[in-house]
């Protein structure tokens, strides 16, 4: 018995020469970024995508509903703010980026 046997086992050695083992072990990797890509990376930018429409179709009188829950109308809109009223003469001033939702007309009124 050698003394490299025991660092090394020898049917591991046996089984890292055999050819064609780079192959398959570059293959996993690359099936596993291309599922990622169709399960994960895919709806998230198709998302964002809907979600940057609504916010280019809002307009003023739009009943809306903040990412905080807060649902009002939507009184003045700015390249990046946009002006909401809450309540009768009770406004804020919001990031586009926090609209959620675009709720349907009506909706506030029956509330």
């Amino acid at each position: 018995m050698n003394l490299l046997d025991l660092l090394i086992a020898p049917a591991h050695a046996q089984t890292a020469a055999q050819p064609g083992g780079f192959g398959m072990s570059l293959l996993f990797p690359i099936l596993l970024i291309g599922v990622m890509y169709f399960l994960m990376i895919r709806p998230q930018m198709k998302r964002a995508k809907e979600h940057k429409a609504m916010l280019e179709k809002l307009s003023r009188g739009d009943e809306v509903l903040t990412n905080g829950g807060i649902a009002g109308t939507v009184v003045d809109l700015g390249d990046n703010f946009i002006t909401v009223e809450i309540a009768d003469n009770v406004r804020i001033r919001v990031q586009k980026g926090a609209i959620g939702n675009v709720l349907p007309k009506g909706t506030l009124k029956s509330a």
